[in-house]
């Protein structure tokens, strides 16, 4: 089986990918990694993450591969689901979490991950955002992943803000779908080890602001309206106030 952790860019995605990856090292089971490596998928499960990119036949079919075989692991994605990811699922070969966040926080939060990386001139994914309106066309790619994921079957759903302030209860959920036993102390100690402002030197637990609502104190009114129309017809149904 295959763990599938995919998520909206800067919305915790890779904290909640190392606390999926780790409680399901629990059970024993392969390290996405090693897998990468024994089975020469470098090109289809890239980065730290072992993220997978678009969700394709193609892709999926060669990461199938190991799981038919009988290994079980975790990989990332920021993609939308495919025909593919629905066909695995139905089969229980591919098991989904996503999580979002607020999109005008998590924009934010792409813009100034870009900027730093580029002012130590080590550029990444986000470093072409370089003005608000890419920022926003960028962003809204995402809640339209984010819309086509709430409406899937068998996914589970979570947000970053519930996980943050409500960790015991989300990590629960989470336990509880992934089919674990909660009780177990090594899963409690996977869940202690990723639970905010537990440990700030855990990879993927540490943020450089992480802050809910930061937009609030950072975009201008008329940014603020501009973002306000453009998400209107999502925010509630996100769990948000269009303000």
């Amino acid at each position: 089986m295959i763990v599938l952790s995919v998520g909206m860019p800067r919305a915790g995605s890779g904290w909640h990918y190392n606390l999926i990856h780790d409680l399901m090292k629990t059970t024993g089971c392969a390290d996405a990694h090693d897998i990468r490596e024994k089975y020469r998928l470098q090109n289809i499960l890239t980065e730290v993450n072992c993220n997978i990119g678009v969700l394709s036949a193609r892709r999926l079919g060669l990461v199938s591969l190991p799981a038919i075989l009988g290994n079980t692991f975790v990989i990332k994605a920021h993609a939308g689901p495919t025909n593919a990811s629905r066909l695995l699922s139905s089969l229980g070969l591919l098991r989904i979490t996503y999580i979002y966040r607020d999109p005008r926080d998590a924009m934010l939060s792409a813009y100034d991950f870009g900027q730093r990386a580029l002012a130590k001139g080590q550029p990444n994914a986000f470093s072409h955002l370089s003005d608000f309106e890419k920022c926003v066309n960028f962003m809204m790619q995402y809640v339209h992943i984010w819309e086509k994921w709430v409406h899937e079957k068998n996914v589970l759903i979570a947000r970053y803000e519930d996980l943050l302030t409500n960790y015991e209860e989300e990590s629960a959920k989470l336990v509880n779908y992934l089919r674990l036993d909660g009780n177990k102390p090594d899963v409690r100690a996977v869940i202690k080890q990723y639970r905010p402002g537990s440990n700030d030197d855990q990879p993927g637990l540490h943020f450089f602001k992480g802050k809910i609502g930061r937009f609030r104190e950072v975009y201008p009114e008329a940014q603020k309206q501009v973002l306000k129309e453009k998400l209107a017809k999502y925010l509630p149904s996100m769990g948000y106030e269009a303000e």
